[in-house]
């Protein structure tokens, strides 16, 4: 697969893009990661290997703290922050963007969708709320997004089961079954692993596709 680095200075410091380009591309996925982990994680890199196939390049982002090699996320200011200023970079193939990412990736793709101009939001394990305080809603940042948005989620998911999401938001949700927070489905479950990851990628490959109409 071919993919190339590029650095980026913001003000919360360098953020990396790792971009894998499509042949005649019509998109650009861009996906970050979340507050534990990085661009290493199944279902980011689950995408990455599938849709550049369809036509859509895919920019995996690590936010500054990440390629600062820090294991703590900074405020949600901060992840905002250094988010906005890679997006003009985002914006050089001059394709239409989707803002996604997983997890605290995801809560930043919904806030600044619409002020970035994105084309549409992809939020992968969207964090409703901290595991056990439900009453903590974040359900306003995905519903504020103010474009198109998928929200793909783990049946068994402690930061937000898909029966809590709110009804009636101008969302879609697809359901990983058994999936937990990053998508993992128990031995005893009945779908494997790989099915999991291939019920997200179908999902996001069908939904891109309505997207281009």
């Amino acid at each position: 697969m071919t993919k190339n680095e590029t650095l980026v200075e913001t003000p919360a410091g360098p953020a990396r893009i790792t971009w894998l380009p499509a042949k005649k591309a019509q998109l650009v996925l861009a996906v970050s990661h979340g507050a534990g982990g990085g661009v290493q994680a199944r279902d980011l890199q689950a995408l990455a290997a599938e849709l550049p196939g369809q036509g859509v390049t895919v920019a995996l982002v690590e936010q500054p703290w990440r390629v600062a090699g820090k294991k703590v996320a900074p405020a949600p200011k901060t992840l905002d922050t250094g988010w906005r200023a890679l997006w003009p970079v985002l914006q050089e193939p001059g394709l239409p963007v989707i803002a996604g990412g997983r997890s605290a990736g995801a809560r930043v793709a919904c806030r600044t969708a619409k002020e970035l101009g994105a084309h549409a939001a992809l939020a992968l394990s969207f964090p409703l709320h901290p595991p056990g305080r439900p009453e903590k809603s974040r359900a306003d940042e995905l519903l504020g997004s103010g474009v198109p948005t998928l929200v793909v989620q783990g049946g068994n998911d402690p930061f937000g089961r898909p029966a809590e999401f709110p009804a009636g938001g101008s969302y879609e949700l697809v359901e990983v079954p058994y999936g937990d927070h990053g998508f993992a489905v128990p031995k005893r479950a009945e779908i494997g692993q790989e099915e999991a990851v291939a019920v997200i990628t179908s999902a996001v490959s069908a939904w891109i596709k309505e997207l281009r109409g």
